[in-house]
């Protein structure tokens, strides 16, 4: 049996915004529009028309823009109670617009329709024909989203269908069965889909479409069964953002659609862009990506349990659902207590260094004690190049240090000033250094960095893009072990470094010159291009 064709309708732009602290501007909008498109969405709701300024401008501006794969849809609601379609402000802007498409919302639950809508059922119904007779009348191919219409079916299923049915007879191309309370399972969620495929959709031919939110971590679960039950129509959100606990994922849906349902959507190219646009997404929102997402996470295809990092390089079908590659993401090995020798063995060759079974059983035993003192490699990959290097014998110190000072000194004023300074040798040399900071690591790298770029100038082009610190024993309050992790960059490469200790000031001493001494091998790596495990 040949799979059904699907459609995408992405409604990031509009019901994503929805989430809380979810806000773009026009232009970020429509960067995002075009992602869309270059994915191969097939529809993109951008909201509706005139109900702020922002919206404006984004309609203004997408009427003037070229897409190769979507079109715009424009969303709306049904007339008012009481006020002629035609008469209705909100349906004569969807019908002044340029968009295609209209989706229109209406009320499918009799709940809703006696005690939030307050107005009779027979009124709703037509509500709902008459606004979509009228946008049909003007040109515009119409989507009716039943909102509540899973609730409603429990409570009524002859009216929720009869609302469907007003919305086919008025012309409408899909209708849309909406879970918009998110509390539906998915057992539920197949058969309503099943049973209005056979009462209004495969009679008329009108597609039936799906929206799920995921109030109950079904979201996902619930649009693929209503596919399986005949719906040719799926909504989501990227990364799944939307109200209270958000909406389908669309790039989970894309996913699972072409390659675990084999539904052909997109081509093999842009299903290869899934990763980047979903983290996309999340950086123009100013969100950190999920590092457990499906298929686009960082940890998606990271093995940890050293029987895995092993079996995967052999063959990488036990332990993976699917290459990595075709949705733009990448295989990793993490290190960690758990890790076994395959794993060190396959960062040895990433990181360009020479280790035998022996040194790897070593760094192994090494990486185990370490992390019962709290380290921990898995965001540290500059640090563990280096604990290779020095099992491997691999290794050159960047200075010997002599002593490090910090003097933090707090005035009556309210100002507070951060003195270090530096002795070490490097070359056979004795090199002193003061510097001021903003505080004591800042001023401990001002310092090492004022002595060492000496004979290393290029270290002073890394920056310290992020710093973390973690209390590892709470009990133990100021007196706890404290772990640091910094991430550094060079511009074109980032890496992270670690220190551990009870003093936070000598965590934060040993990260940083693990941040600067892993930029010295960067060039005695292999090309970044070298190929990943496989199998």
């Amino acid at each position: 049996m040949t799979p059904p064709a699907v459609e995408l309708y992405d409604a990031t732009l509009r019901d994503g915004m929805g989430g809380g602290g979810m806000t773009l501007t026009a232009d970020e909008k429509l960067r995002v529009a075009h992602r869309l498109d270059e994915l191969g969405v097939h529809l993109i709701e951008a909201g509706f028309p005139s109900s702020n300024p922002k919206e404006r401008e984004l309609f203004e501006r997408l009427a003037g823009e070229r897409l190769a794969h979507a079109e715009i849809a424009a969303f709306g609601m049904t007339r008012r109670a009481g006020v002629a379609a035609g008469q209705d402000e909100g349906l004569r802007v969807l019908a002044s617009c340029f968009a295609p498409v209209c989706t229109l919302v209406g009320k499918a639950s009799t709940l809703h329709v006696d005690r939030v809508v307050r107005v009779s059922r027979e009124e709703n119904l037509a509500m709902i024909g008459e606004s979509v007779a009228f946008l049909v009348a003007q040109g515009k191919r119409v989507i009716f989203d039943a909102e509540h219409f899973f609730d409603g079916a429990r409570i009524d299923r002859d009216y929720a269908l009869a609302c469907l049915r007003a919305a086919v007879g008025a012309g409408a191309e899909r209708v849309v069965l909406c879970d918009t309370n998110g509390g539906s399972l998915p057992g539920q969620v197949a058969a309503a889909v099943a049973d209005a495929v056979v009462e209004v959709g495969a009679p008329d031919g009108v597609g039936v479409g799906i929206h799920c939110h995921n109030d109950i971590e079904c979201a996902v679960a619930n649009s693929l069964v209503a596919v399986e039950a005949g719906a040719t129509h799926v909504q989501g959100t990227m990364n799944g953002i939307g109200e209270r606990t958000g909406n389908a994922n669309l790039i989970s849906l894309l996913a699972n659609l072409q390659l675990k349902l084999g539904c052909r959507l997109v081509s093999d190219e842009q299903l290869a862009r899934l990763t980047e646009t979903a983290h996309f997404m999340d950086e123009l929102l100013n969100r950190t990506p999920d590092p457990d997402q499906p298929y686009v996470g960082k940890h998606a295809f990271a093995h940890k349990a050293g029987m895995h990092a092993a079996g995967v390089r052999h063959e990488a079908a036990a332990f993976e659902h699917l290459d990595p590659a075709r949705v733009g993401n990448h295989r990793d090995a993490l290190v960690s207590e758990l890790a076994g020798r395959g794993t060190v063995l396959g960062k040895a060759e990433e990181a360009g260094v020479a280790l035998d079974d022996a040194a790897a059983s070593r760094v192994v035993e090494r990486v185990k004690a370490l992390e019962h003192a709290g380290y921990q490699y898995e965001a540290a990959d500059g640090s563990f190049e280096l604990l290779l290097r020095r099992e491997a014998g691999d290794y050159e110190p960047l200075f010997r240090l002599e002593s490090w000072r910090v003097l933090v000194e707090k005035r009556a004023d309210g100002r507070a000033e951060t003195e270090a300074t530096i002795k070490l040798w490097a070359g056979g040399e004795r090199y002193v250094h003061t510097a001021e900071g903003n505080g004591p690591v800042h001023a401990l790298d001002a310092a090492l960095r004022g002595a060492i770029t000496a004979i290393h100038p290029h270290l002073a082009d890394i920056d310290l893009v992020n710093f973390k610190v973690r209390i590892l024993d709470e009990s133990k309050g100021s007196d706890a072990v404290t772990r640091v992790l910094i991430d550094a960059s060079d511009g074109d490469e980032v890496w992270g470094s670690i220190g551990v200790s009870t003093n936070l000031i000598e965590a934060s001493w040993e990260a940083l010159v693990d941040s600067l001494e892993a930029r010295m091998q960067a060039g005695r790596r292999p090309s970044p291009t070298s190929p990943p495990l496989t199998a």
